[in-house]
């Protein structure tokens, strides 16, 4: 195996990733099974040096023809480019330490078609939300999650691992860690707090999680691991949107990012200005939170046509 192989940086630059980039599990997951495909394609005892552009070329054009035999699936542009921003990081790395391989900066991602969003207008959100019953228990629960959902923008995997402690209902308001560990404070409207609020207290246990399965599990169980087998998971809250969604008779397919995109366009509709949402919804970039610009570009035409006669 050549000292320089791609088997021994690829460890080296794991550990520091987790380590001196204090990146989350996830990524840390994702960059090696992204890059964990580079190496079967370049070869894992190949040197670095040996790597050329004529490489990644037939690397990329084998990306963009995979497909799953099982699922007859293929890889997206965007997830196509994910294998190459994890194969940049990586070559930025080894080349920090003196390897002598191709520069990560000539490696070019593939240009994304302009993505649009999907969000909810007033009329379909006041009747996602009257189509809860809320006489019982399990709905007063959905009732606080779609509420939840709407007024602060939360990714569903933030959602579900909130626990009770966690939320200052006297402020309103309660500090998340989103992607990439980054926290930031979120805030809940009237609706969503007394919502919240009204299901809290129909509750009898002292579980920590925010939002419990109506499932039944073992006492034991539930003491030791002070009921997060009880804990709602991601699945089970985009079943529970999905369900008054289709209740609601609202035909495109709805899911919690679909109001999470709903938050943020209410947020750009009312006037509040993109930096204030990126802030608001954890986005890293401005770049991402730009996706909502035709929002405001709409609400300019508006202004146009009234004004300019």
């Amino acid at each position: 195996m050549a000292s320089n192989s791609f088997t021994c940086w690829l460890d080296r630059f794991l550990v520091y990733t987790e380590l001196e980039k204090n990146r989350s599990e996830k990524t840390l997951e994702n960059y090696k099974h992204y890059l964990g495909r580079f190496g079967s394609f370049f070869g894992e005892d190949k040197a670095l040096e040996d790597l050329n552009l004529l490489d990644i070329q037939q690397y990329r054009l084998q990306l963009n023809r995979f497909e799953d035999l099982r699922t007859h699936r293929t890889l997206s542009i965007k997830t196509q480019n994910y294998h190459l921003i994890a194969l940049r990081a990586f070559l930025k790395y080894v080349t920090k330490h003196d390897v002598d391989t191709l520069a990560p900066e000539k490696i070019e991602l593939s240009k994304i078609p302009e993505r649009s969003v999907e969000f909810l207008e007033t009329e379909e959100l006041v009747r996602i939300f009257q189509s809860v019953n809320q006489t019982r228990k399990s709905g007063r629960r959905d009732y606080a999650i779609l509420q939840m959902l709407y007024s602060t923008g939360l990714r569903v995997s933030e959602l579900a691992s909130l626990n009770r402690g966690s939320v200052d209902m006297k402020r309103k308001e309660f500090m998340v860690r989103g992607k990439g560990k980054k926290q930031r404070i979120v805030f809940l409207t009237e609706l969503a707090a007394d919502a919240l609020q009204k299901y809290l207290t129909l509750r009898d246990d002292n579980f920590e999680p925010l939002f419990l399965s109506g499932g039944r599990g073992r006492k034991i169980d539930e003491d030791i691991l002070k009921g997060d087998k009880k804990r709602l998971s991601v699945r089970s809250i985009q079943n529970v949107v999905g369900k008054y969604a289709r209740k609601a008779g609202i035909i495109k397919k709805v899911s919690p990012h679909t109001l999470r995109h709903s938050f943020a366009t209410t947020l750009l509709r009312n006037g509040a200005d993109i930096r204030s949402v990126q802030e608001m919804l954890g986005h890293a970039s401005i770049t991402t939170t730009q996706i909502y610009t035709h929002i405001t570009n709409s609400r300019l035409k508006e202004v146009h046509e009234k004004f300019h006669k």
